[in-house]
């Protein structure tokens, strides 16, 4: 899987091009069971929640535009009815490896997220997959017998940052809040912070039972204990970083002496070892 992550570095920040088609033509959609009527797909680009049922298919996150039939195709293996459109979709934030697809699916489904995701997303689309229903702190979604919360958390790892809770389910999609087993990327230009990237997660380490299923932005599916894993590295992490630099170390002897052989593992394609130090050096 982490392969396909390298894609993030190369588009996150693009649309998709013809050019994208021959790098994503190799690529399979993975179909997973969560619990209940709630599925998990992965591809390349972040990890896509599904809710599926006789109501209609709300979707959460659609990673790349070409990407977008092999996704329609995937769904219908976890659906009785194969002519069933997406009917919504909620994009945790705007980054294009989550909302890539929004374009190809907008042809059938109402796009949710909150206003800060249609204002960034807005800079550089005319009116073409734009989210059509936006919020300030949350919404709340009655469908297939589940009710799905959807959280703003603010200035995270951007400033438009959602999560969302299937209550029947006890499943969470945490977005780019949480990147399993693995450094996270902490957009600072598009309101991003290191502390309110803490706070959230703090937050939501308080909500999560410790029965939940949990979806993460990037990475396997996984329970609070891999959450938790993943709060603790953050902060211990920052930890050396920040007694460091206040030590006098400059940001280059920290990254010439990395963070240990404990926190080696959580290095990879996109934000290695040394992005993560220069983040948490630059940002605390």
């Amino acid at each position: 899987m982490k392969t396909t992550y390298l894609y993030i570095l190369l588009f996150v920040f693009f649309s998709a091009s013809s050019v994208a088609d021959d790098r994503f033509k190799d690529v399979q959609i993975e179909v997973k069971h969560v619990n209940e009527n709630v599925y998990v797909l992965y591809g390349a680009g972040g990890n896509i929640g599904v809710l599926v049922g006789d109501d209609g298919t709300l979707m959460i996150d659609d990673q790349f535009e070409p990407l977008a039939p092999k996704i329609e195709k995937a769904l219908l293996t976890v659906t009785d009815n194969k002519k069933q459109k997406i009917n919504y979709i909620v994009n945790t934030h705007y980054h294009g490896d989550h909302s890539g697809s929004n374009n190809y699916f907008a042809k059938s489904a109402s796009i949710l997220a909150h206003e800060n995701v249609r204002k960034r997303m807005s800079v550089n689309s005319k009116d073409i997959g734009l989210p059509v229903i936006t919020y300030a702190q949350g919404v709340k979604l009655h469908l297939n017998q589940e009710r799905i919360h959807v959280k703003h958390l603010a200035a995270g790892h951007t400033d438009g940052d959602s999560v969302v809770f299937f209550e029947k389910a006890n499943v969470w999609h945490l977005g780019d809040l949480f990147f399993e087993s693995r450094f996270p990327y902490i957009d600072v230009k598009s309101g991003g912070s290191v502390e309110g990237y803490i706070q959230n997660l703090d937050s939501l380490v308080t909500q999560i039972n410790d029965d939940a299923q949990i979806i993460p932005g990037h990475g396997k599916l996984t329970d609070k204990n891999g959450f938790k894993s993943f709060v603790e590295m953050i902060k211990a992490t920052k930890a050396i970083v920040q007694t460091k630099k206040q030590a006098g170390m400059s940001k280059q002897q920290l990254v010439d002496a990395g963070l240990g052989e404990q926190w080696k593992a959580w290095d990879w394609s996109f934000i290695t070892e040394k992005r993560w130090i220069e983040t948490l050096y630059d940002n605390i």
